[in-house]
């Protein structure tokens, strides 16, 4: 009895001394976390930097070039307008609401197909908040891998115009923007590259995005990017319908030259594109460099060659065409693939989707202004699911890899299982990507209309929808 009255007379005076250590306690909260200079690596924030303002450049100026120069005269200024605008429009979707819906898990109902919004507007980032941390205890600023990711959100929707240029409004095409990206980019994004655990924005375990779950690999955007523009640009081209005078009046591109400097400047852009998902400065960057330059360099050949005894003259605008296809193709795989097969993936990319762009599209006689589908979406597909192939550590592939650590994963690499894996996600994107652009295309179709009247398309767009020629002679 002595010991309790003893214990409770002890238990009170700690409750006694409670509000005073409150106080206390509130007197001195916790210090903000700061990260030191050894936390950070300089090398990486610079590559990753470098890699952001690489993959801007992809959309302006390369994408607008590249476009721009393979469209009538008529319509140069309007494409170049487009592209510049929805990268414009994206990078403050980004901002707004895009960042957390892609990179996050809470507040959403279905954690695994899309984020929430506790970080719209980049609530609670700052120079203090880190987006991953690597094996060897560096962490990457979060500031750093919201911009570089930014751009990719830049240049997806801008690749779709392609398939239905010299035919669209100005103003519908902004307004599909904002809702394409919402509704299909973030959540394909979310599904493919957002994982779970410490390294990676501290997500919840089991909370990975559904696409990573299943063990997907896309290094570098072949779902998320390019299968998810070629799907939408397909339905966009078919919704809205072939160009006036399509098959029965020659449209041939007004400037090759700068086709091909837009080319050029899409190939140097994508080393940062590719080389830089990788989020570091480390040996990964460099094999994913190392491949994208291979790959495209056997995609571009193999093009002029199937010209060559197709044709029996190799054209600029199919060794272009050849370059982004061998680009497109070793995205997923380039941080995975040996050289000698990212050589391989890219010039079988070159030779189907230069069969489907020559010989499939007039069978079936869609008009895709820009091959943004023969090229993007087919090219995409054969390198996501090559990915699951190249990747074989027995064909000097790097395995199934954590992006933010140089280790494979434990087991053994199967093939088989990979490629169905890497099937299901090319399923699933274009499944979910087609449903979403048929009903967007299809709304605004039908309410504020789509198309542009047969006068104002046979004029040109830039004179009527931008009050302005690209050329005035």
């Amino acid at each position: 009895m002595k010991h309790w009255i003893k214990g409770a007379g002890t238990g009170l005076a700690m409750f006694a001394a409670l509000p005073a250590w409150a106080q206390e306690a509130a007197a001195t909260p916790p210090a903000p976390f700061v990260p030191t200079a050894e936390m950070v690596n300089k090398g990486d924030v610079a590559w990753m930097l470098i890699s952001s303002a690489l993959v801007l450049m992809m959309s302006v100026p390369a994408l607008a070039l590249f476009y721009g120069g393979l469209v009538r005269t008529k319509n140069m200024l309007s494409v170049l307008m487009q592209v510049l605008t929805i990268v414009c429009v994206a990078a403050l979707v980004w901002f707004g609401w895009g960042y957390s819906m892609a990179f996050t898990s809470t507040g959403t109902p279905f954690p695994k197909l899309f984020g929430g919004l506790d970080k719209a507007f980049l609530a609670g980032v700052s120079p203090a908040t880190f987006a991953a941390t690597f094996s060897n205890g560096v962490y990457l600023p979060e500031y750093v891998f919201v911009i570089f990711q930014m751009t990719f959100a830049c240049i997806t929707p801008a690749l779709i115009v392609g398939a239905f240029a010299e035919r669209v409004k100005f103003t519908p095409l902004v307004i599909f923007t904002v809702a394409w990206l919402t509704l299909a980019y973030f959540p394909i994004a979310h599904m493919v590259w957002y994982w779970a655990g410490p390294d990676f924005l501290h997500a919840a375990p089991n909370d990975s995005g559904l696409l990573w779950g299943w063990g997907a690999l896309d290094f570098a955007g072949g779902t998320v990017v390019h299968i998810n523009a070629g799907i939408a640009g397909l339905i966009g081209c078919i919704v809205i319908g072939p160009r006036i005078g399509f098959k029965s009046e020659p449209m041939p591109p007004h400037s090759l030259v700068m086709t091909m400097i837009g080319a050029s400047l899409l190939w140097v852009g994508w080393f940062g594109f590719n080389a830089g998902s990788g989020l570091e400065a480390n040996a990964f960057g460099a094999l994913a460099f190392i491949n994208t330059l291979t790959a495209t360099a056997a995609a571009g050949v193999a093009w002029a060659v199937i010209e060559q005894i197709v044709h029996k003259k190799p054209s600029l605008l199919g060794a272009a065409s050849g370059v982004v296809a061998g680009l497109v193709a070793i995205t997923p795989a380039a941080g995975f693939a040996h050289p000698g097969t990212a050589i391989l993936l890219g010039a079988v990319a070159s030779i189907v989707c230069f069969l489907f762009v020559t010989k499939v599209k007039s069978a079936l006689g869609y008009d895709d202004s820009l091959d943004v589908f023969g090229i993007h979406c087919v090219g995409g597909i054969i390198g996501a699911i090559g990915t699951g192939i190249v990747a074989d550590p027995a064909l000097g592939g790097q395995g199934w890899i954590d992006y933010t650590a140089p280790v494979a994963k434990a087991g053994a690499y199967d093939m088989a299982g990979q490629v169905v894996t890497q099937l299901w996600a090319v399923g699933t994107t274009v499944v979910w990507t087609g449903v979403v652009s048929t009903v967007l295309f299809l709304a605004l179709k039908y309410t504020i209309g789509l198309r542009p009247s047969a006068d104002v398309e046979k004029e040109g767009l830039d004179i009527n929808e931008h009050g302005e020629r690209a050329y005035n002679y």
